[in-house]
């Protein structure tokens, strides 16, 4: 199943997608997709929406190098224990939104696809052993915008990852997807294969990083986690069109501009 975050003649809403059909609406974000059999039965043609950032999180919490070749490829060292940062709610954009290249500051902006997690239940020191597909509400594509250049200068992540546009997320939110299995994530540049990875080949697993990252916070229903990307990262310039795609899940499509 998949649903999405819509405006629709001025009203913005969560809707159950079938097909090419919104069937049936809420007001709120759900904390499950059994919410969506107690909402407002609708039938809007998904061509007749515009599609939002699908999740409001109260945070974006991020998994830096979990690809080794990725992290090779930067020439940085292989984490031996999840790496976390934060990105801004405010870094947040939706589908076919603009990404704004901050050209005055940062002379490399690179894209990083990733697999984006929703989770739908409050979580906190998730115990060993513990299930933790019982917290998590589906998943998404995720593109982990970031000033390379400023990374390196700063020696921490924050300014580099957290402008505004640069955490685009969507289009939907979809359940059925087993990262332990195998998930495959895929960013394209003007229609051109960049990176194309694997959840299989992830240094750390998704259930690691969820009791690794609930030993510190609580994560919220609806909170974002931002997996990691896989090797193939590059710059981008203004006029691209970047377009990450996770596997049972769609497209994400936004294009870039220099920031006036």
């Amino acid at each position: 199943m998949q649903y999405c975050r819509f405006s629709h003649q001025g009203d913005v809403r969560y809707g159950l997608i079938e097909g090419p059909i919104v069937t049936r609406t809420l007001t709120q974000a759900p904390h499950a997709f059994a919410d969506f059999d107690r909402g407002e039965a609708t039938d809007l043609p998904l061509r007749a929406v515009r599609l939002l950032a699908p999740v409001e999180p109260s945070k974006i919490v991020c998994i830096g190098r979990n690809y080794r070749e990725h992290a090779r490829e930067l020439n940085n060292a292989v984490p031996t224990e999840p790496l976390v940062f934060l990105k801004p709610a405010s870094s947040l954009i939706g589908p076919e939104d603009t990404i704004e290249r901050p050209a005055d500051l940062s002379e490399r902006v690179d894209y990083e696809g990733e697999l984006g997690v929703v989770i739908g239940k409050r979580c906190f020191r998730l115990r060993e052993g513990e299930d933790v597909r019982s917290y998590i509400l589906g998943y998404t594509c995720v593109n982990d915008v970031t000033a390379r250049d400023l990374q390196n200068k700063d020696g921490q992540w924050s300014r580099a990852k957290g402008f505004d546009t640069f955490c685009p997320v969507g289009p939907v939110v979809a359940d059925g997807l087993d990262p332990w299995k195998g998930v495959r994530v895929q960013t394209r540049v003007n229609g051109e294969l960049r990176q194309d990875g694997v959840t299989t080949d992830f240094l750390f697993a998704l259930d690691v990083l969820l009791r690794h990252i609930t030993s510190v916070m609580t994560l919220e229903p609806g909170d974002l986690i931002a997996t990691g990307t896989p090797q193939g990262v590059g710059p981008l310039k203004a006029g691209d069109v970047v377009e990450v795609t996770v596997e049972g899940v769609g497209t994400l499509r936004n294009p870039l501009v220099d920031r006036k």
